[in-house]
C-alpha cells in the first residue's frame, strides 16, 4: 500500500488540491501568478502531481513528462511572501482533509521543502498590474 492509499488516495488529494485554490483565488499575490483565469487548470496539475508524487497513477509524467519544478516555476516572481502565502494556504487545506498526525507530518515536511526550493527572489512582489508576478518573458507556464 502507497502513501496515497494510506491517505485516501484521488479523493483526499482532490479535496485538498480544491481548499488549496479556494483560498489562492483570494489571494492578492497569488492569483494574478496564474496565467489562466480559472484555476480548474491549474488544479488539475496539482492533483496529478501530488497523485504521482505519492504513489498515486503516473497521469502526470504520462501527460506533461518530468515535473521539473525549480524549471517549471522560474518564470514567477516567488519570494518569502508568496512562499509563505502558499504555505499558508497549504496548510488550510492540509487541515481540512485531517490527515493522521504521522501522514500529515510528512505531507507538510514536503510541501515545506518544495516552496523553500522554488524561491526566486528576495525582491518585493511588484504592484504593476493584474499579471505583476508573472514573468512571461521567460516563456514559462506551470
Amino acid at each position: 500500500m502507497t502513501f496515497y492509499d494510506e491517505i485516501g488516495g484521488h479523493d483526499t488529494i482532490k479535496r485538498m488540491v480544491d481548499v488549496f485554490y479556494q483560498e489562492v483565488a483570494l489571494d492578492p499575490v497569488l492569483k494574478p501568478m496564474y496565467p489562466e483565469e480559472d484555476l480548474g487548470p491549474a488544479a488539475e496539475r496539482l492533483t496529478m502531481f501530488l497523485e504521482q508524487y505519492w504513489g498515486g497513477p503516473t497521469t502526470y509524467m504520462d501527460k506533461r513528462g518530468h515535473p521539473r519544478l525549480m524549471l517549471r516555476h522560474q518564470a514567477f516572481h516567488i519570494n518569502p511572501d508568496a512562499r509563505d502565502r502558499w504555505l499558508t494556504h497549504m496548510r488550510t487545506a492540509l487541515d481540512d482533509v485531517q490527515l493522521s498526525p504521522m501522514h500529515d507530518a510528512a505531507f507538510w515536511d514536503y510541501l515545506e521543502r518544495a516552496a523553500h526550493m522554488l524561491v526566486n527572489t528576495f525582491e518585493p512582489t511588484p504592484e504593476i498590474g493584474p499579471s505583476r508576478a508573472h514573468r512571461p518573458d521567460l516563456g514559462l507556464t506551470s
